[in-house]
């Protein structure tokens, strides 16, 4: 065959060489005799069953992040609410298997309606779900066997989160998948396992023959396969530097980000959970950047004060002096949390969510203001605001936690009052941060990007037009650090871009001086950090 690219959309990093194979897809036969109602409803039974049994198996070996993916679908097979809709068609004489598939196929399809990123993941649980169940009902195991080798670059259709954890990953060097988003929870896993991924392929990757030489490239967003000589030439040599570095980044990880100009670059690390701290060194951050404090309310009980006290506490305490920064919850939008978050919005990025719905619950915002006062006595705490639109909003929070902190020390309890910021993640706050009255600001360029470019995270058919390059976006992070720098205050980028090794140098470009990025990219961040000139003109990229 002659050499053969395939464009896709990276949901990780890096290049990865192998084997290519294709998994093919076996389908579950539909088409076994239906038996009585009693005979299907056992068969359905047994198939809950066996699929729980199975997933509370893998979560064991899990780590948190892991195991919480697969934790919905655990839920869902105890839901009697859930199940019952089931059960009720197999005593209409519906066979466990098309009963199953009904019920399954109306929930996906409400999941994955709309354009919110936190549904699309969910769509993705309940496909994988629905997989699994359809196994058992037909005797299979829910696994597949990989051949008898290792480099292996794995091709699919589709690749659930639970597949995807069951594969022996030593085996495998990357991942092209015909469907799938960067935001999936599958990508969120290869990213924290390191393995490069390439999603929304399309069909062309079925053409694709097993045992050719293929290369996963994430730089350029291709799968290339049974690529010519010299093109292997030049991708082992550009894997052997991507080695060097990486091993290099690692050495030097516990030393400053020092720019060839001799300037301090300032990283931070994202924490979304905070048990992972006890795994990492603090002597590779220069503090914590942005804690997400929504991982404290998907339980299906609002937290107390005591419980978030306690957590905050043990963050800052971590941190050893550094400065760590909260963001009070972002729920709503992607991230909606039964019994807080209003149901039924026609586009729920554009509505309730952030500080918008914080300050219509204030029973449960001014918890966690006091949660956060707190804990503000033992290290150096910053709280801020995310989805702030007008200036008027953190005037309000300022008033808001001042009273909070005044109330709490008329009962006579240790707190104090962090420093206030805000997240910049909306269009109008980047072009009038020069009014808005925080004491620091932090980027979220996540949401920037979405909001600058009208194009939903989730969606890969505009993925080409989200980028994080995206030249209006690049300016109004510049405006915003230009805002920040007239009044001589903080700015940080704290958004999947600051993760990114080639959006650093633009970055930088731009006048960002303070990094928060995901804990595994400390080092390599801070290794591009130190290739950038300092004395490159803005706009200008020289390193990375």
């Amino acid at each position: 065959m002659a050499e053969q690219s395939i464009i896709g959309i990276p949901a990780s990093d890096g290049i990865a060489i192998g084997t290519f194979y294709l998994r093919a897809e076996v389908a579950a036969d539909a088409h076994r005799m239906t038996g009585t109602v009693r005979e299907e409803e056992k068969l359905f039974g047994d198939a809950l069953a066996l699929a729980s049994r199975s997933l509370t198996s893998l979560m064991q070996k899990l780590d948190t992040t892991a195991a919480e993916i697969l934790e919905f679908q655990v839920e869902l097979l105890n839901d009697d609410d859930f199940l019952n809709p089931v059960f009720r068609a197999i005593e209409g004489g519906a066979s466990a298997h098309a009963a199953w598939v009904s019920m399954m196929d109306g929930e996906i399809a409400e999941y994955a309606a709309g354009d919110d990123e936190y549904l699309a993941a969910r769509a993705d649980d309940m496909r994988d779900l629905k997989k699994r169940v359809l196994s058992f009902i037909h005797g299979g195991n829910n696994s597949y066997d990989l051949p008898e080798a290792s480099g292996l670059i794995l091709a699919s259709s589709s690749l659930t989160p639970s597949e995807f954890l069951e594969l022996d990953l030593t085996r495998i060097s990357g991942i092209a998948i015909g469907e799938g988003s960067p935001t999936s929870h599958v990508s969120i896993l290869a990213r924290a396992r390191g393995i490069p991924m390439l999603v929304g392929c399309g069909t062309a990757l079925m053409g694709l023959q097993n045992g050719f030489a293929a290369v996963v490239d994430l730089e350029n967003s291709i799968l290339v396969h049974d690529p010519e000589s010299e093109s292997q030439r030049a991708y082992h040599a550009r894997m052997e530097v991507l080695s060097s570095a990486s091993e290099i980044a690692r050495q030097n990880a516990h030393l400053p980000a020092v720019t060839l100009s001799g300037e301090r670059i300032n990283v931070f690390a994202n924490v979304d959970d905070p048990t992972i701290l006890t795994c990492i060194d603090a002597s590779i951050f220069d503090g914590v950047g942005l804690t997400r404090t929504e991982f404290l309310f998907e339980g299906g009980e609002l937290p107390s004060e005591d419980q978030q006290f306690e957590v905050y506490r043990k963050i800052v305490s971590w941190a050893q002096g550094k400065p760590v920064t909260i963001r009070t919850l972002d729920a709503g939008g992607d991230k909606p949390i039964p019994g807080l978050t209003f149901d039924g919005e026609s586009n729920p990025f554009l509505g309730l969510r952030g500080y918008r719905l914080s300050r219509m619950r204030k029973d449960v915002f001014v918890s966690q203001l006091r949660a956060l006062a707190r804990a503000a006595v033992h290290g150096n705490l910053k709280v801020m605001i995310p989805m702030l639109t007008v200036r008027e909003e953190m005037e309000e929070f300022r008033v808001m936690f001042n009273d909070v902190v005044d109330t709490m020390k008329g009962e006579g309890i240790t707190c104090a009052l962090p420093s206030l910021g805000v997240m910049i993640e909306v269009p109008s706050a980047a072009l009038i941060a020069d009014t808005i009255p925080a004491d620091f600001f932090s980027i979220g360029s996540n949401d920037l990007i979405q909001y600058t470019t009208a194009c939903a995270r989730d969606n890969a058919v505009l993925a080409h037009l989200a980028q994080p390059n995206n030249p209006g976006v690049v300016k109004l992070i510049g405006m915003v650090v230009d805002a920040a720098k007239s009044q001589a205050k903080e700015v940080s980028v704290c958004g999947d871009m600051a993760s990114m090794p080639s959006m650093i140098p633009v970055l930088l470009n731009a006048g960002v001086r303070t990094l928060s990025v995901a804990i595994a990219q400390g080092p390599v961040v801070k290794q591009i950090v130190r290739q950038w000139d300092g004395n490159a003109s803005r706009g200008e990229s020289s390193g990375g």
